[in-house]
């Protein structure tokens, strides 16, 4: 058993897409149309063939209630590993992207949490 797609729900599919792969630097895996919605998954640009995010658009009231909730709340949607979070918030912040939690250590990480722009807070998380 594994894990080969995780998804994270969005309130726009194409401005979640444009988001993740325009300034995160996620790319494209699929895109696969499902009515007035897709099938849309992006990978890590480091781990092309490792686990994909389904882009999931929020078509019912308790996605929309649970994700509104995990945000008020400062609860991070989502884990993403980087090398350097410090690097990694600056040239974020200098594209524009809003941060809740500037770079801070945790224990045995430092950790940063920025506003993806469709309703989630991601958490960046640097392992030391």
């Amino acid at each position: 058993m594994r894990i080969d797609v995780c998804s994270l729900l969005v309130s726009d599919q194409q401005r979640a897409l444009a988001f993740y792969t325009d300034v995160l630097g996620f790319t494209l895996r699929r895109a696969v149309p499902m009515g007035e919605m897709q099938w849309l998954t992006i990978a890590s640009a480091e781990q092309p063939d490792g686990v994909e995010l389904l882009l999931e658009p929020m078509q019912f009231e308790p996605a929309q209630v649970y994700q509104r909730a995990l945000y008020e709340a400062g609860i991070p949607a989502m884990v993403f590993t980087v090398d350097d979070v410090d690097k990694t918030y600056q040239q974020l912040v200098e594209q524009g992207v809003q941060f809740s939690v500037q770079p801070t250590d945790m224990g045995p990480v430092r950790l940063a949490v920025l506003d993806d722009t469709c309703g989630n807070r991601i958490q960046l998380v640097m392992l030391r």
